[in-house]
């Protein structure tokens, strides 16, 4: 049975898009769409490695970027 990642990988995640996307969005803001795609791929897969995680997230942040940019 594969072991879960490490919640350093996760951490990384997180510090990697918040330096990422900093200036565009908060940092909470950050931390809310991992979570929400670790919940997702959860949900969908039924396993959430970090790659996995970071790719749902940055997604989620590009998409939410484009919605702000389009209220401007």
């Amino acid at each position: 049975m594969d072991q879960p990642p490490d919640i350093d990988a996760y951490t990384q995640v997180e510090t990697v898009l918040k330096v990422e996307f900093a200036g565009v969005h908060p940092a909470a803001t950050v931390t809310r769409c991992i979570e929400a795609a670790h919940h997702g791929a959860m949900e969908v897969t039924g396993y959430a490695y970090p790659s996995l995680v970071e790719r749902i997230a940055r997604k989620h942040l590009q998409v939410l970027a484009v919605v702000a940019g389009e209220r401007e």
